[in-house]
């Protein structure tokens, strides 16, 4: 693997820690009604889909889609489990598990 992949492959794993901040952060701003929350999530939003676009100059579309947005939903649950005491039920465990493997399918076959 050369080096503009694996940088690639960097830049989207930090696209997806943006895209689970901009994610959480939504619950935060209050519907966009308090200003720093609202002002950060707005800016993870960006600095997410900014990276994603670096990333895709190397790799698939669908792969790097697939993997952002899976790092954001695992991010998510995740961290709703344990910041907002979502449930965390084997299902819920184990489907969060699915998508990592998913995560990991994808990148070895890249």
């Amino acid at each position: 693997m050369n080096g503009g992949v694996v940088m690639a492959w960097s830049i989207l794993f930090v696209a997806g820690l943006l895209e689970i901040t901009w994610a959480i952060g939504l619950k935060y701003t209050e519907g966009f009604t308090r200003l720093v929350p609202s002002a950060v999530t707005l800016a993870a939003m960006a600095g997410s889909v900014i990276l994603l676009g670096f990333a895709l100059k190397s790799l698939p579309v669908g792969t790097a889609y697939a993997v952002w947005t899976g790092i954001g939903a695992v991010g998510t649950a995740t961290l709703g489990i344990i910041l907002f005491g979502e449930p965390a039920t084997a299902f819920r465990l184990a489907s969060i598990g699915l998508i990592v493997a998913g995560i990991i399918g994808l990148k070895l076959v890249n």
